[in-house]
């Protein structure tokens, strides 16, 4: 440390700015601000990222205080300024040690009417050398007397190849069903490519632009619609502000064979940490459809309040 501390143990991450390890002289997991460190040693084998976007296979170890060299396997060492590095993750530990998972509930009950209202978000991520994949599922279901039932769900699978340059190729499947605006069931394949313009410890934005092919099937009708769309997205995630940490993105789909029609999609998370890997996450979910078949209901928004807990 640069408090010429030491610590010795397992390195098993280092993401947001924080470095995770494991000792046998404590229960729980150190955690150390990256930009604290001076020098650091293992002999396991790190996926490790790069500010100018690339990702390293190898170990990793401190010749030089201040610097982190990585010896990626048949290749030549190379170092970098320790503020340069953006991630850190052991691949020693197999496939469950790759895996980042967390879970978010919630629960309303309101006697007028006895109303009540469950709400669920999910997500599970896994990286490897040059892959990245996640997916994410999100439910609410309000119940009340003499109403009909509102049920609202979403989710996605993505799949981002990350190769050693600053472009990022993009595969995803999402689905949504809402009967508020009748859809039975929307799913949504995206192709694109993408890049991350600015990546930091402290916050990355990154842009994607493609395809998209979008299949709905409305509660009413007979026939499912079928289209083809343009998309642009714009992600940004800012962790550096002590226990919160913001996510945002927004999804434009400009239709290409149905004329005029615009569809987005915005999301923004607020999330809280507190002790023991729980968190407290507020969250605003938005679809906007110009031609939706509902046309009273061209908006719809959530605004979720849930506990979570990550491992």
């Amino acid at each position: 440390m640069k408090n010429k501390n030491y610590l010795i143990g397992e390195v098993k991450s280092m993401e947001r700015g924080v470095l995770v390890i494991k000792t046998a002289y404590s229960k729980s997991n150190f955690r150390v601000k990256w930009n604290e460190i001076q020098s650091i040693y293992s002999e396991s084998l790190f996926i490790t990222s790069i500010k100018d976007s690339k990702r390293l296979y190898g170990k990793i170890s401190s010749p030089k205080a201040g610097y982190l060299t990585i010896k990626p396997t048949g290749e030549e060492e190379v170092s970098y300024p320790i503020e340069d590095v953006l991630y850190i993750k052991t691949v020693d530990r197999g496939f469950l040690g790759r895996i980042n998972a967390g879970i978010d509930l919630g629960f309303t009950f309101t006697r007028a009417r006895n109303q009540r209202q469950f709400t669920t978000r999910s997500h599970i991520d896994y990286i490897s050398q040059y892959w990245s994949f996640s997916a994410a599922f999100n439910k609410l279901t309000t119940t009340q007397d003499e109403v009909e039932k509102i049920e609202r769900g979403d989710g996605n699978l993505t799949a981002i190849y990350i190769p050693r340059n600053r472009w990022l190729a993009l595969a995803r499947i999402e689905y949504l069903y809402n009967n508020q605006q009748r859809i039975d069931l929307r799913v949504n394949t995206l192709l694109g490519l993408g890049q991350d313009f600015i990546r930091s410890n402290s916050l990355y934005w990154r842009v994607f632009g493609g395809l998209a092919f979008n299949n709905e099937d409305f509660a009413g009708e007979v026939n499912n619609l079928q289209s083809t769309e343009l998309f642009l997205a714009s992600e940004l995630n800012i962790f550096d502000m002590g226990d919160f940490s913001i996510l945002t993105n927004i999804f434009v789909y400009p239709s290409l064979t149905e004329k005029n029609r615009l569809r987005t999609d915005f999301r923004m998370d607020l999330q809280y940490d507190l002790p023991l890997d729980f968190y407290i996450k507020s969250g605003l979910t938005l679809n906007y459809d110009n031609r939706s078949i509902q046309l009273t209901r061209t908006t719809d928004y959530i605004i979720q309040t849930t506990l979570g807990w990550s491992w």
